[in-house]
């Protein structure tokens, strides 16, 4: 099936299900999605972190809506992303890990925001197909009306790709720029009369770190705080590089607060055009703090670990006109929970097909006190799929991308992508770690080197820091814990094979 053919299925999938739909543009909410890239639960100031300023997100956490256990559905960002954008587990459509793309018969929250009216735009990071005109995984072809977005991850002075054109330069501090264009797109929107869905994924907070002096000059007492040595990429060669963590930190909070000051521009442009009461507003982060910047606390683990360290992330929405009063919620929710939410405030019907989120949009409105089903996590274990010598999904030429960054792989500076169609599944497919959280137990699956299944179980009401193992206290709890784990895998690989796709 070719890139042609696959739009025209998705888009009559996408008709399929939203046939009949009437609401009027003037009754929805703008919507507007942020995401930072490896920033972690704990690194922000209204989470008590001791050192990181993040100002305007402090204020959106005392005056909209926080959810104090957001979860990103994976430890890693082109995962994250997947899910983000399908309502779906990566792994159904072979989103393994970094670099691994969706599939082109995939439905996105810009498709189905798309038919129900909105103009849909994508500023930032991508990273989750090339983003050059003629992918057919770029912004574009998965339902976004405009984009100014990258391969991957970007410093200071980044190349951006403007609707799948040539890299071009764009002078400046990072954060600000995607705002910029965000901002652009929005007031092009509204002067259209239409709806927008504007999503921006920031390239901050992820290393290699680099801050405008003014950001830089707030964490000047850090160096001195923090030696421990720690593994990163040097700007200045794109390779690995020791240096000490307090100069790390020094770099990274600065990003942090350079993003955070630039959401707060957006804040600033929605109130002036008259649009922030209706403007739904949300921010996450796609991963948990990457291991040389974390500081080992509140939480267990770091990004690519399925301990609370590596999945929560912040999460904060607002939305004056509907949420009208601070509130904060300890029900689980996670990057999964997008498209479902979002389809019911906007009257948009679902895909037909499995989905991993749950519709949270009564949580709003404090309607909702636990959450309605399990959240699960899996690393799919890829050494299986390398031995199978796979055929690729998508052509890899299209998978080739083309806007470079300072960290190198392979001696590149620009970074392609792979998804491949799954062999016959066995039971090797099963494995990889995982995670399945219900109420307040969850539990935790690793295969060791000698091939046996290591097991933890914990009660994060009692202990968020996952520090005591309930494994031999509580079996029964554990075996109905994997037992439920394994039947999603069931549903998640049958997907993988692409039979969801099916007419």
């Amino acid at each position: 099936m070719n890139a042609t053919i696959r739009r025209i299925v998705v888009s009559v999938l996408v008709s399929s299900v939203t046939a009949g739909f009437a609401a009027a543009a003037d009754t929805q909410p703008n919507i507007v999605l942020l995401m930072g890239d490896d920033h972690g639960w704990e690194e922000t100031g209204y989470n008590g972190h001791p050192h990181v300023k993040t100002p305007v997100l402090d204020e959106i956490a005392a005056t909209g809506l926080r959810f104090d256990r957001f979860y990103a559905a994976h430890p890693s960002c082109s995962p994250t992303r997947a899910s983000f954008l399908t309502g779906r587990h990566p792994n159904r459509m072979g989103t393994f890990a970094p670099g691994w793309s969706l599939r082109p018969e995939e439905i996105t929250i810009a498709h189905l925001l798309g038919q129900a009216g909105y103009r849909c735009g994508h500023f930032g990071k991508w990273h989750v197909g090339a983003v050059k005109a003629g992918s057919p995984t770029n912004p574009g072809a998965m339902g976004f009306d405009e984009w100014v977005s990258h391969d991957n991850f970007f410093e200071l002075n980044p190349s951006l790709s403007r609707n799948g054109g040539p890299p071009e330069v764009f002078p400046g501090e990072s954060s600000e720029i995607v705002v910029h264009e965000a901002i652009r797109f929005i007031d092009s929107a509204r002067q259209a009369d239409k709806p927008f869905l504007a999503v921006v994924w920031f390239g901050s907070p992820h290393e290699p770190y680099s801050g405008l002096a003014k950001d830089l000059a707030l964490y000047d007492d850090l160096p001195a705080k923090y030696s421990k040595p720690v593994r990163l990429t040097s700007n200045e060669t794109g390779g690995q590089v020791t240096r000490p963590q307090g100069e790390v930190l020094r770099e990274r909070y600065a990003e942090i607060t350079a993003m955070d000051r630039a959401i707060g521009m957006l804040r600033k442009h929605l109130a002036a055009q008259g649009l922030r009461q209706d403007t739904l507003l949300f921010y996450c982060g796609d991963n948990g703090t990457s291991g040389d910047a974390a500081l080992g606390v509140p939480h267990r683990g770091v990004k690519g670990q399925f301990y609370e360290g590596g999945t929560l992330v912040p999460g904060l929405v607002e939305w004056p006109a509907r949420i009208r009063s601070p509130q904060s919620t300890g029900v689980r929710a996670s990057t999964s929970d997008l498209l479902p939410t979002l389809c019911a405030l906007v009257g948009q019907p679902l895909p037909n097909r499995p989905l991993d989120g749950s519709d949270l949009a009564a949580l709003l409105d404090g309607d909702i006190t636990e959450r309605p089903g399990p959240l699960y996590f899996w690393s799919y274990n890829t050494a299986r799929l390398a031995r199978s010598n796979p055929e690729p999904w998508i052509d890899p030429e299209l998978q080739q991308g083309t806007t470079p960054l300072v960290k190198l792989m392979g001696g590149k500076a620009t970074r392609n992508f792979t998804n491949y169609r799954h062999p016959a599944i066995t039971e090797e497919d099963y494995h990889g770690p995982r995670a399945i959280i219900e109420g307040k137990f969850k539990l935790v699956l690793h295969e060791q080197k000698d091939g046996t299944l290591r097991k933890e179980l914990f009660d994060l009401q009692a202990d968020p820091a996952e520090t005591a193992d309930l494994l031999e206290q509580q079996p029964a709890t554990a075996a109905r814990l994997q037992t439920r784990l394994r039947d999603w895998q069931q549903s998640v690989l049958h997907s993988l094979t692409g039979a969801d796709y099916q007419p």
